[in-house]
């Protein structure tokens, strides 16, 4: 059994569970147009996420890392409408076609992209006085993972949640061995998360269209 197989059951949950979305097609199509990479989160993950954010009642939400905004999208749906999201991207090419995208959803009036080296705009929101977020997605260059993850502690309130994709890297995060940044920041996340204070956390191996991958999924404590 491998990723053909992984491929054909993703397929089936997604006709089987998550009904065809025009704008969230719109954005893939753009997307692929546009010659972004391929990062973004399957159908049956944005739909995960869209859940979460329901489940956790989150108003304010912020991700790092837009790509062209389908996982963005998926997270502002499910929204109350009085809600905002706050996604960071570094490229401004990119944040303009999710921008686009966004648009074309529309929720324009519920997005903010900045533009910008997140570490950067994270210190600005943070200058800024924003109130604390719901819920934080973190799903940008894994080497500064950790530096994320301590932003989004500093960010958020207990009962919030964190979020990360891409912790499982094929397996590479548990050879220890592995110097690839990717990895390394990513298991140096995993580590942090695990002894945080203020975090409970889990993480959970994953297959499908994506290949073999995972997300952490952590609760924000009191101090």
């Amino acid at each position: 059994m491998g990723q053909e197989r992984w491929t054909e059951v993703d397929e089936f949950i997604t006709r089987a569970l998550v009904p065809d979305d025009a704008e969230l097609s719109a954005a893939l199509r753009a997307n692929a147009e546009a010659g972004l990479p391929q990062h973004d989160v399957s159908p049956a993950q944005g739909k995960l996420l869209h859940l979460l954010v329901r489940l956790q009642g989150a108003r304010r939400i912020l991700e790092i890392g837009t790509l062209g905004g389908y996982s963005t999208i998926w997270l502002a749906k499910a929204l109350p409408p009085s809600g905002r999201l706050t996604s960071l991207e570094l490229d401004a090419g990119r944040a303009a076609i999710a921008r686009a995208n966004i648009r074309r959803a529309g929720l324009e009036g519920v997005v903010e992209v900045r533009v910008g080296p997140a570490l950067e705009t994270l210190q600005t929101l943070k200058a800024e006085g924003v109130p604390s977020f719901d819920l934080v997605f973190i799903d940008a260059d894994k080497p500064n993972n950790p530096r994320y993850l301590e932003w989004a502690v500093a960010l958020t309130h207990p009962g919030s949640i964190i979020i990360g994709d891409n912790v499982v890297r094929d397996g590479a995060v548990s050879e220890l061995s592995n110097a690839d940044p990717n990895v390394v920041g990513v298991r140096q996340f995993l580590e942090d998360i695990g002894r945080h204070p203020r975090l409970s956390a889990t993480a959970i191996q994953t297959v499908g269209i994506k290949g073999y991958d995972g997300f952490v999924l952590a609760l924000v404590l009191p101090p």
